[in-house]
């Protein structure tokens, strides 16, 4: 018996045949993992069409988002990201923003708005300082952390430090995030039996198997993984040639100088100039290397950080190499 293969559900195709396509499927998703009151559950939702929700046009092709609107009428934004960058949290604030002032025409009132959650399952880490992989954030006074603005709130997973047994009495949030994190291009045989014993897993399950995507579509699947591999390849060598310049210019100008002005001044002035011309340097290789791939302007500057002028001045003085 030939045993099914599963198409890694974070992937662009599988993620939302899931989510973008079944609101069953969704709406056990957003009840499991989103902080809601008790009788708040969701009941029903419905899909946003494209031209009721932003556009961003920064936006990367590791990114895979799902809108729709509640029985309440709150606002859910569902984010899949398969690689972190320094934009990753100001990006989600501003799609959350947008959202929340579109619901507004002239006619209507502020107290008619309803709130905005965005969800966003990072197949990566931007936290080193805990081993937290669950972070909810919401406006809050300063001082008294239980006066809350509503309207907007975050819900930000980091899939590869999520561990089940830290989520003990909470049974479909740890199946869905062990769905994520365990299914990934796995042969029927490793999916482990208890998640296949629920209904909403199981179904989600199917709809990853190899055999139900066309040649077109399985083409489509390895197109994109191979721009998200592409991209995690490029800022981790953006940061990885970053440090390693900049640590070696900076501890060789430190040392120069200390010998005239003393150690610590020199070090310290050194490694940051090395530092900053060891970025530079290294972005600028990402830059060429974005170029040379076929990443768009947007792409590019959603990549490294730098603003299109700094872009076209790199490209424009390699031109000719």
């Amino acid at each position: 018996m030939i045993m099914a293969r599963y198409l890694d559900p974070k992937n662009d195709l599988p993620f939302k045949r899931i989510f973008g396509e079944h609101p069953d499927l969704l709406k056990s998703f957003l009840n499991a993992l989103m902080p809601l009151e008790s009788g708040q559950q969701i009941e029903s939702l419905e899909y946003l069409s494209a031209e009721q929700v932003p556009e961003n046009p920064a936006k990367k092709n590791s990114i895979v988002d799902v809108r729709c609107k509640d029985n309440f009428g709150r606002q859910f934004i569902v984010e899949m990201q398969m690689a972190w960058s320094k934009s990753f949290s100001s990006r989600i604030v501003f799609n959350a923003s947008k959202a929340y002032v579109r619901q507004m025409d002239r006619s209507e009132h502020y107290y008619l708005l309803q709130p905005v959650y965005a969800l966003s399952i990072l197949d990566d880490t931007f936290d080193k300082k805990t081993p937290e992989f669950y972070h909810h954030y919401r406006i809050v006074n300063y001082r008294n952390t239980e006066e809350v603005i509503k309207g907007l709130e975050f819900v930000l997973v980091e899939l590869p430090k999520f561990r089940p047994e830290k989520w003990s009495d909470r049974r479909m949030a740890v199946l869905w995030l062990r769905f994520l994190k365990e299914v990934s291009d796995a042969r029927e045989s490793v999916v482990p039996a208890d998640l296949k014993e629920d209904a909403d897993i199981r179904k989600a399950l199917d709809m990853c198997e190899e055999g139900a995507f066309t040649e077109a579509e399985l083409a489509a699947y390895e197109k994109y993984r191979d721009i998200v591999y592409t991209e995690k390849a490029l800022y981790a060598e953006f940061h990885e040639e970053g440090e390693a310049k900049g640590e070696a210019k900076g501890r060789a100008k430190g040392r120069a100088e200390g010998r005239a002005e003393g150690m610590a001044e020199g070090e310290a002035k050194g490694r940051a100039e090395g530092e900053a011309k060891g970025r530079m340097e290294s972005l600028t290789g990402v830059v060429l290397n974005c170029k040379r791939n076929g990443f768009s302007l947007e792409q590019i500057q959603a990549a490294t950080g730098l603003d299109e002028k700094k872009i076209v001045e790199i490209l424009h003085s390699n031109s000719e190499g």
